[in-house]
C-alpha cells in the first residue's frame, strides 16, 4: 500500500498553479506536512519523500504544484503532472528514488 502511494505521489500530490511568482519559498517541511497531510501517514516516509523531492532539484514552482490542492479531485495531465515537463521528469525520477531510498529507511524504523 506505502509502494503505491509512493508510486503515485507526484499525480496525487501533483497541484495547484504557480501564478504568484512572489509566494514563499516552499521548504522540505512545507512539503513533508503536505505529503503527509494528503495521506503518506508515516511521517518518517514524509520527510524522506519530501527531502528526495527537494534534492532532486524540482523548481519552486514545481514545489507548489505539489502542495497546493488543485489535482486533489482531478487527475492532471500525465505527461507532465500539472508541472513543466522538466519538473515532471524530476519527480518521476524522485519517485524512483523514493521507493528505494525511503522505503528500505521507513522499513529499518
Amino acid at each position: 500500500m506505502i509502494t503505491a502511494a509512493l508510486i503515485a505521489l507526484p499525480v496525487l500530490a501533483a497541484c495547484g498553479s504557480d501564478k504568484d511568482t512572489t509566494a514563499a519559498a516552499v521548504t522540505q517541511a512545507d512539503l513533508a506536512k503536505s505529503l503527509h497531510d494528503k495521506g503518506l501517514k508515516n511521517q518518517q516516509l514524509a520527510d524522506c519523500a519530501a527531502k528526495v523531492f527537494v534534492d532532486q532539484g524540482i523548481s519552486q514552482a514545481g514545489l507548489r504544484v505539489m502542495i497546493s490542492d488543485k489535482y486533489d479531485a482531478k487527475s492532471p495531465d500525465q505527461e507532465t503532472l500539472g508541472m513543466s515537463k522538466e519538473d515532471a521528469d524530476k519527480a518521476r525520477s524522485a519517485s524512483s528514488r523514493i521507493a528505494s531510498e525511503c522505503m528500505s529507511a521507513a522499513q529499518l524504523r
